[in-house]
């Protein structure tokens, strides 16, 4: 597998499976993952919170099991935020759907599983154009996997960030008429949805950043005050591991355009 390009501020973290272990409720305020009780399992979240990505990948998918969706995310997270090339992105999330559809078939009661397809599948879309994807028919399977994560865990922060871009895409794609009748997207409930994220968990800058592009798409230039609020919000926070921190430097640019 080709080396993957290494997190900008690799020294910056420095956990270990004790101080992951002490902080796991906050690194984890967004996916609601419960905490390992493999070593080999816990290892692998370290070396994510730590942003080694591509270690975290390697380790999650020789622990197997639970390991599969520390993979999954450390996976995403890097196509996400630091691959360069758009068709290995796209690989990428790619491999990672194929993989959560498979951990889901085995453990239906998993709500990571079904996050991680939704999420791979939902950025996937993104690349291919959301257009595209929805004739593909991927919108509804990205619906259908979000509503089955938080039917099995109402706390999950970041399925409800995704399900509110997720209505949010979908309107400014093909408007309200379109996606209400075709696709159930709906204005108020993506507004919700991300209002409830935030609720969820407060401190999470990339729940503000969503709700601010979700706010543009939906509201338009009128909502340009609160969204620039929200971006400058999540530029301020105080990342706790790499994934965080993509997250701030991510709002970061967006106030620098």
């Amino acid at each position: 597998m080709a080396k993957w390009t290494v997190f900008p501020h690799l020294s910056d973290y420095q956990f270990d499976a004790a101080s992951t272990g002490k902080h796991w409720t906050r690194l984890h305020a967004g996916d609601a993952e419960p905490m390992p009780k493999d070593p080999a399992v816990l290892e692998a979240w370290v070396l994510l919170h730590n942003g080694e990505f591509q270690k975290a990948r390697e380790a999650g998918l020789d622990a197997g099991g639970d390991g599969i969706t520390a993979a999954n995310k450390a996976t995403c997270m890097y196509a996400n935020y630091l691959e360069k090339k758009e068709r290995n992105k796209l690989d990428l999330f790619m491999e990672v759907a194929q993989r959560a559809e498979a951990q889901a078939m085995e453990q239906a009661k998993n709500p990571n599983a079904w996050y991680w397809q939704a999420y791979a599948l939902g950025r996937y879309s993104q690349g291919i154009s959301v257009a595209k994807a929805l004739a593909q028919g991927l919108g509804g399977k990205v619906k259908e996997a979000l509503e089955r994560t938080i039917k099995l865990q109402p706390k999950h922060a970041d399925a409800h960030i995704a399900l509110g871009a997720f209505h949010a895409e979908v309107i400014d794609k093909v408007g309200a008429l379109i996606g209400g009748m075709t696709y159930g997207a709906k204005k108020d409930v993506g507004l919700k949805l991300f209002q409830d994220a935030l609720q969820i968990n407060p401190h999470s800058a990339i729940a503000m950043i969503e709700y601010a592009n979700g706010l543009l798409m939906l509201e338009g230039d009128k909502k340009m005050k609160e969204a620039t609020r929200l971006y400058e919000q999540a530029a301020a926070s105080k990342p706790i591991d790499a994934m965080e921190r993509l997250d701030v430097d991510l709002a970061r640019a967006e106030l620098d355009d």
